[in-house]
């Protein structure tokens, strides 16, 4: 499949572009006029350059507000029209985009529209030129590409085709079925976006919020399905508008970008009937569940003290390295004191248990996902590692009933594993506000998790947005949350930090035994209980179970959730839930009591 991308999507001069663009491993680029008038270098010093890079040079954009208009007007869209085929011909460029009119425009005749998209056509063969019409959804008369095709049956003129932009297609709600209507030759291009479900006017939408595939609310699977079917045979390109993008590396932007169109061509080659140069990605199930989570810092012994209380057993030191594991039931917490100078207690790794690990690898490669390194002795097992966008590292192992090979390499230890901690329920991490949208991304594509809704939390220092990702049978849920900024410049210690949820037999005996322990439980405010007893109408003899040992209650059609905050220095905090009767939730109601009550201790 031939990718392309729009150097709009991307940061810094248009030179830079083409190298980050060329890097990521795509083919060709669609030049955007204001990159190209800002460039100091000349179109013949762009179109050697492209080519030096490997790059084609797709299509050339926009030319807007040029049909619906008047006599008088139309001379000067003529005159307009007439530099910039020129100016395609110093690029070698043969394809450019012709925007419906949104300023212009004063009639609302589709005769009219076709006779000047002809005679602009005549103009563009003269100089070998195309032309590709597209219906913005914010076009005054033009906002559907339906009534597009038509004007360009109308037209019926060989350099006249259409364009199909799946963000204005499937923002103003139209069915893209109708796409598999329009003969395939007669489609000049294709621009992909995906985008958040949002309630605003579509340009404002367009301009600020577009996405790449697989990290917004469209359906660009079955959208670029009717146009494949439709007999489409040129490049697949990306046209996303968004400020993060903008403003991000252009090189890492590139290689997040074209992850996405691997990710996407995967799906659609999966899917006949479908193009003969689709391919598939080396396929691999979802992880079957957590096989450990790693927390580092220069100092552990805090976090050792909560575990200990929490009834975790200290299994051992590695044999080699400053690093200890802890473990009750499934829950295994690697504690790494290796490199870690100056760092307070942070999650640095996840590790997955999955079915295939060589698979995995194969596919994390195809990705063109970053491997981590770190140094294993030649009598070690070596777990392969990658960097998720927000700098963590995420391991995956071979799935089994028993515990992993890798335990044994712990020694010195309690062999026990018991508890009332079974596994680990979920994992929250903290997301830098620049890479939530890449990391999404990310564990759709390589682990193959699946987004399951998301929501908006408010804290005493902003509103926190949180977007979860699982596997369908529950057994990995990783939610996902940004921090405001305010929080993210406070740093370590803040009101919003990464957790680690622990799955319980019974939480209630688990928060009475750990106290008495020493564990330091979150203290949530007494105005919580008396809102909790009019929310649900629980008897006051369980209320005030609730209130004594600081815990916190959800419910839902199914059954209910109950859990506890606990505590120790650092970016890293640790809750302890129990699921009854299938509550599927994560108690999202007590999120802004518990970043509340984090804020007043200084948590």
């Amino acid at each position: 499949m031939k990718t392309s991308i729009a150097t709009v999507c991307l940061s810094g001069t248009l030179a830079q572009k083409l190298h980050a663009c060329a890097a990521a491993g795509f083919a060709g680029v669609e030049i955007f006029e204001p990159d190209l008038v800002a460039a100091p270098e000349s179109p013949e010093e762009i179109r050697a350059l492209a080519a030096r890079l490997g790059l084609t040079l797709d299509l050339y954009q926009p030319l807007r507000d040029a049909e619906g208009v008047t006599e008088e007007l139309f001379a000067d869209v003529l005159r307009r029209a007439e530099a910039k085929f020129a100016l395609m011909r110093r690029l070698g460029m043969d394809l450019v985009l012709c925007c419906s009119n949104v300023a212009t425009a004063t009639i609302d005749d589709d005769e009219v529209s076709a006779g000047q998209l002809r005679r602009l056509g005549d103009l563009a063969q003269r100089y070998g030129v195309r032309i590709a019409y597209e219906a913005l959804a914010w076009g005054r008369f033009v906002d559907d590409y339906r009534r597009a095709w038509r004007i360009v049956q109308l037209a019926d003129h060989p350099a006249v085709g259409v364009c199909l932009d799946s963000f204005h297609v499937l923002s103003r709600g139209h069915d893209p079925a109708d796409i598999e209507e329009i003969p395939g030759e007669r489609i000049f291009f294709l621009q992909l976006a995906d985008a958040p479900a949002l309630e605003m006017d579509v340009l404002s939408w367009s301009r600020h919020h577009r996405l790449f595939p697989g990290e917004g609310d469209f359906d660009l699977h079955a959208f670029v399905g009717h146009v494949l079917r439709a007999g489409y045979t040129g490049p697949i390109s990306l046209e996303v508008f968004n400020d993060t993008f903008r403003q991000t590396e252009a090189r890492q932007t590139a290689v997040h970008a074209r992850r996405s169109l691997r990710w996407l061509e995967d799906a659609l080659a999966g899917d006949p009937p479908h193009r003969a140069d689709l391919s598939r990605l080396t396929p691999a199930s979802a992880p079957r569940g957590f096989d450990f989570v790693e927390i580092k810092a220069e100092d552990t012994s805090h976090v050792e003290a909560l575990l200990q209380a929490a009834g975790f057993a200290r299994r051992g030191r590695h044999r080699t390295k400053p690093v200890t594991l802890w473990s009750s039931g499934d829950a295994r917490v690697i504690l790494n004191e290796q490199h870690a100078r100056d760092l307070q207690p942070y999650i640095a790794a996840v590790g997955f248990a999955v079915a295939d690990p060589a698979a995995q690898t194969a596919r994390a490669r195809e990705l063109r996902t970053p491997f981590a390194y770190r140094r294993t002795h030649a009598t070690e097992e070596a777990l392969v590692a990658v960097t998720a966008p927000d700098g963590s590292e995420v391991y995956w192992y071979a799935a089994s009933v028993d515990e992993p090979v890798w335990v044994s390499e712990f020694v010195d230890g309690d062999p026990r594993g018991g508890g009332l901690v079974t596994g680990i329920d979920h994992v929250s991490l903290t997301q830098p506000w620049q890479v939530i949208d890449e990391t999404v991304l990310f564990y759709r594509a390589v682990l193959s998790l699946e987004p399951a809704g998301g929501t908006d939390v408010a804290s005493p220092r902003g509103l926190v947005q949180s977007r979860v990702l699982q596997t369908p049978d529950r057994a990995i849920r990783m939610p996902l949350n940004v921090a405001p900024p305010i929080v993210a410049e406070r740093g370590p210690g803040a009101g919003l930090s990464q957790h680690v949820a622990f799955r319980c037999r019974d939480v209630v005996a688990l928060a009475r035994e750990g106290r008495a322990r020493g564990l330091d439980i979150l203290p949530i405010p007494g105005n919580y209980y008396d809102d909790l007893a009019a929310r649900f109408g629980l008897p006051d003899d369980r209320i005030d179970e609730l209130r004594g040992l600081d815990l916190l209650y959800d419910r839902d059609a199914t059954g209910e959730y109950l859990h506890f905050y606990a505590s120790a220095p650092g970016r890293a905090f640790w809750e302890f839930v129990e699921r009854r009767d299938g509550y599927d939730g994560y108690g999202a109601m007590n999120a802004p009591v518990r970043l509340a009550a984090q804020d007043s201790a200084g948590r």
